[in-house]
């Protein structure tokens, strides 16, 4: 890369615009992954096909790029790179796709998104470390907001797995960002991604093994407004791995360059706020106006808890969801 595509990629405009094209791209990938999801591809398999699939592609990527990332980790980082490929890559894929398959698209991503809150909760009480005094209303909304959102006065409004599944998911976002922080991690991302996404690889394929994805060799329903439509649904699987997982995850990467880890996660909340937009106008999904408040106290919330924190790390990994 030349200086003046280096001098571009710093620029933070070019951070931004890159940081809400990662998060489009995301919110698309929720409603994509239902088409394999719904056609008789189970959750597991669809998850050991999505990560599999993606590491190829970051082998792949590395090989043109930077073939050290491929070089084999010390035994000192396996309990590191364990933690991201189980938690991080595995856990938050896993309970992410169980989440979008049974809740409206924007309430599994708003629930996911509160592993940020748990973020600086965990600095907070775990490691004895300040956060500003807006930490606490930060909190006090999004929980106020979760309520709010799921109607817990009429009784859950949405399926319980699905909603223990996102937040478990939110455990396994948060996880993510903690073991991202550290400084191995981020002097060298590239070598640490492929070798969690391969251990990561590794367990789902003896979870739900790669080749039990025969269904994705027929033709799917497009599914919502467009269930006229069908397409191969090898098709769909391909455009949630490139263009909904490497591609936004690189995008991410890149952005790291030109903005602060806490501002790239901030902007990356349009997310949930995109997913909702795809349920309504591809799914017909639909929240009350009491609801939407809710959300908005929410996406406030986690906002607020973003910047409550006082030791942010510079490269903290972006998610992969």
């Amino acid at each position: 890369m030349s200086l003046s595509e280096q001098r571009v990629v710093r620029s933070p405009l070019v951070g931004y615009a890159l940081v809400l094209t990662a998060a489009v791209l995301f919110g698309l990938n929720a409603g994509a992954s239902r088409i394999p999801l719904r056609s008789g591809t189970d959750e597991a398999t669809f998850t050991t096909v999505r990560i599999t699939a993606a590491l190829v592609v970051l082998v792949v990527v590395a090989l043109v790029v930077d073939r050290r990332a491929l070089r084999l980790p010390t035994l000192r980082r396996l309990p590191l790179l364990l933690g991201l490929g189980v938690l991080g890559i595995a856990g938050l894929q896993g309970f992410y796709n169980v989440a979008i398959n049974r809740l409206p698209l924007g309430i599994a991503l708003l629930l996911e998104y509160t592993g940020p809150v748990l973020v600086v909760l965990w600095v907070r009480f775990a490691r004895r470390r300040p956060v500003h005094a807006r930490m606490w209303p930060a909190l006090g909304l999004t929980l106020a907001g979760l309520a709010v959102v799921s109607q817990v006065w009429s009784g859950l409004a949405f399926d319980g797995l699905g909603v223990a599944a996102a937040l478990l998911a939110a455990v396994c976002f948060a996880s993510y960002f903690l073991l991202g922080e550290d400084d191995g991690v981020s002097a060298d991302p590239l070598h640490h991604i492929i070798w969690a996404f391969a251990l990561a690889a590794v367990l789902m394929n003896v979870v739900a093994p790669v080749w039990r994805a025969d269904a994705l060799g027929a033709d799917a329903s497009m599914l919502g407004r467009l269930d006229d439509l069908t397409v191969p649904a090898w098709a769909a699987m391909a455009w949630i791995v490139l263009l909904g997982t490497v591609t936004p995850f690189f995008l991410l990467l890149l952005a790291l360059r030109a903005l602060p880890a806490t501002v790239v996660s901030v902007v990356a909340m349009l997310e949930p706020v995109v997913a909702t937009l795809v349920g309504w106008g591809w799914y017909a999904e639909s929240l009350t106006a009491v609801q939407l408040g809710g959300v908005a106290m929410v996406l406030l919330g986690i906002v607020l808890a973003q910047t409550a924190r006082r030791d942010p790390h510079p490269d903290e990994l972006p998610p992969v969801t």
